[in-house]
């Protein structure tokens, strides 16, 4: 499980969905949730929280342009790659924190990625998980 300790910089809740604006160091990064806009709408801007999200969840990119409806860029550097025969894990630096990645070997072979590539993982708002956190 990929985490990135931050801060709540907004919220906007409307009816049970809420969004929540992390900011995570000098980025901002975005998190949909479902079904609890009560309790979401007590957070308060600045209280520590974290996002998770599964490695299986980040997608990769590389040499992206243009516009795109993913909220969540995290554009890092490639540091490790472990090739399965179906599977493959990346681990890409991101401001100074590793985040994982599992894609299929088929497109970690298309995409050529090798080490030090430069790389985007891209991340749906709805698929980050908001938990408090004590530690951001």
């Amino acid at each position: 499980m990929n985490r990135l300790p931050g801060r709540i910089a907004a919220v906007e809740v409307c009816g049970s969905v809420a969004l929540v604006d992390v900011q995570v160091g000098l980025r901002s990064y975005a998190a949909t949730v479902l079904g609890d806009g009560d309790a979401v709408a007590g957070w308060q801007v600045g209280a520590k929280v974290a996002l998770l999200f599964k490695e299986t969840e980040v997608a990769l990119a590389k040499n992206l342009s243009g516009a795109i409806s993913l909220r969540n860029r995290l554009k890092g550097v490639v540091t490790a790659i472990e090739y399965g025969q179906v599977l493959s894990k990346i681990v890409f630096e991101v401001d100074g924190r590793s985040i994982a990645s599992v894609i299929t070997t088929r497109s970690c072979k298309a995409l050529q990625l090798a080490l030090g590539d430069e790389i985007e993982g891209l991340v749906k708002a709805n698929e980050m998980t908001v938990v408090a956190d004590g530690s951001a």
